[in-house]
């Protein structure tokens, strides 16, 4: 386990900074995504700058929203997480640890109605993006924050199917889960899905919460997940920890991390 400081120093020269930082091209599209013959999810999508060029494929992340995101407002999805970063002109690429080769990100923020999204609608947005965008899905991740986070947990203990298409995932602060999937994290482990819970010293529920999530999964297969603590973070913005400039366990960014692990 880690405990992680100054990160709230870093979000408050995040918030005065990222003006300067705005580097990168603004392509924020938004999109409909069918969950049913009558119901449609909106969300934002980032391409890569060089998409309609290139003919490649690329890792794809899944950004999940907190509760008071939901609705039918994309521009709500701007105040937090990945979003906020893109539409302040960032570009979304890391290099990987791992290889040392740099990678762009697809990234894709739907819009849950309200709360969060379910397993299958979560299983839903990713067969629909698979075939939508040209998807690396040996390198598909998701992380939420919150009631994302509730929904990155539910999906992955869900089922076996939906964990093993995942290459990892970083849930943050992620919201009580339903007890049926609390006994459920075999389906992580046997997927091998590495997970990155990262919570706040100020926010004891779910703190508690993503420790228990993390050492229910180790119990099936150590060091799968591994567990960070911020100190001094409540439960409040989401910036600073998706913001590429930050790596809450003093190594890496969320991006580098997810890069690590990629599926056969």
């Amino acid at each position: 386990m880690n405990t992680s400081k100054n990160i709230l120093l870093i979000f408050f020269m995040s918030s005065m900074l990222a003006p300067l930082f705005a580097t990168g091209q603004r392509h924020l599209d938004s999109i409909r995504i069918p969950l049913t013959q009558r119901t449609k999810l909106g969300a934002l999508v980032y391409l890569p700058d060089d998409y309609q060029q290139s003919g490649k494929k690329y890792p794809l992340i899944v950004c999940l929203h907190g509760k008071s995101k939901s609705g039918n407002d994309l521009q709500r999805l701007l105040i937090d997480g990945i979003p906020y970063w893109i539409n302040n002109g960032l570009k979304i690429q890391a290099r990987n640890p791992a290889d040392g080769k740099m990678y762009k990100f697809i990234v894709v923020a739907p819009q849950a109605p309200s709360w969060g999204l379910k397993p299958s609608e979560v299983e839903t947005v990713l067969n629909d993006l698979e075939k939508r965008y040209r998807v690396d899905r040996s390198r598909i991740y998701l992380t939420g924050y919150s009631a994302g986070g509730w929904a990155v947990v539910m999906a992955l203990t869900e089922s076996a199917a939906i964990a093993g298409r995942i290459a990892a995932a970083v849930p943050m602060s992620p919201s009580a889960i339903d007890k049926k999937n609390l006994g459920q994290f075999g389906n992580v482990a046997r997927s091998n899905t590495h997970c990155w819970y990262i919570a706040g010293s100020r926010e004891a529920r779910f703190m508690e919460d993503a420790r228990r999530y993390a050492d229910s999964t180790n119990r099936y297969k150590p060091n799968l997940a591994k567990m960070t603590i911020i100190d001094g973070f409540a439960h409040h913005s989401w910036r600073t920890l998706y913001d590429p400039r930050t790596k809450p366990d003093g190594v890496h960014n969320i991006y580098e991390w997810m890069l690590q692990y990629q599926r056969d």
